[in-house]
């Protein structure tokens, strides 16, 4: 009787709670027909933040939320039939954007080929070298920053001088000790990141440190710069290729982004009239 009566408890207690009506979501605003929910809100205060700020940008929350619903409201009173149409044409287009674009767009991700040989990039530029220009100088140099008592300045400044493959070794060995320094003069550099490296030059003085071939010592209140200037490409000069190569790759993944765009819309299309989904009435 006991194990009766404890399970016919169990089962009323189960009852009730499944028989409760659920709460409903408690509003904290109203505008007109519309209501701010509490839920709304959960998320809106970052963890950590005190009471009175907490409020502040609650109450901020709410009264943005308030000015538009109030907006709105007049808005859809005062504005005539014809500009509301309009607006929600606009409204209905933006959402068939939204929808398609994003849909297309996970249909490129999975499908689209991202793999581009250095025979394609060569082939692009070759056939497009035209539509490639500096738009600023590019450069090729090299350049030690270290301080004026430095101990092994002149040995230093003779293997950056030199720079043979044992040379250069040997200053990378030794890079520690420089304040900052840049070897690979092999790379074109767009001017303005030498004006970023180098602040002792700038577009007013760079004929003066910028040009084929220069070696030069440049020395400052703590430090002396020494620097080595390979080659100069004038602005509006062909692009080097390998200057250009990540823009190339890019664009030729872009164009294959297009290409699949209208491949999949035409077979998406096709595949609608075969299933009868789609028909033109004559």
């Amino acid at each position: 009787m006991k194990y009766l009566a404890s399970l016919v408890l169990l089962i009323s207690v189960v009852s009730c709670d499944y028989f409760k009506k659920p709460q409903a979501p408690k509003a904290i605003a109203r505008v007109g027909e519309a209501y701010l929910y509490e839920e709304e809100i959960e998320n809106l205060v970052p963890k950590g933040t005190s009471d009175k700020d907490s409020v502040a940008i609650i109450r901020a929350f709410v009264d943005r939320w308030a000015t538009q619903k109030i907006l709105l409201n007049a808005a859809e009173v005062n504005l005539s039939e014809s500009r509301q149409e309009e607006f929600n044409q606009l409204i209905e287009q933006y959402k068939t954007d939204l929808f398609t674009n994003a849909y297309l767009e996970d249909m490129v991700i999975r499908k689209i080929d991202t793999v581009v040989t250095e025979e394609q990039i060569v082939a692009f530029y070759d056939k497009n070298k035209q539509l490639f220009k500096n738009a600023n100088e590019l450069v090729k140099l090299r350049y030690i920053n270290l301080v004026k008592e430095n101990p092994k300045f002149d040995k230093i400044k003779a293997k950056f001088s030199s720079f043979t493959t044992q040379d250069k070794k040997e200053l990378n060995e030794m890079s520690i000790q420089f304040k900052s320094y840049a070897f690979n003069d092999s790379v074109w550099v767009d001017v303005n990141q030498v004006y970023e490296k180098l602040p002792f030059i700038n577009a007013d003085n760079k004929d003066q440190y910028i040009a084929d071939g220069i070696n030069f010592q440049h020395p400052d209140s703590t430090t002396v710069w020494l620097v080595k200037v390979k080659q100069v490409m004038p602005k509006d000069s062909p692009t080097p290729l390998q200057f250009i190569k990540p823009t190339i790759r890019q664009v030729i993944i872009n164009n294959r982004k297009l290409e699949l765009v209208k491949t999949l819309e035409k077979e998406i299309t096709e595949d609608a009239i075969k299933n009868k989904d789609y028909e033109i009435y004559k």
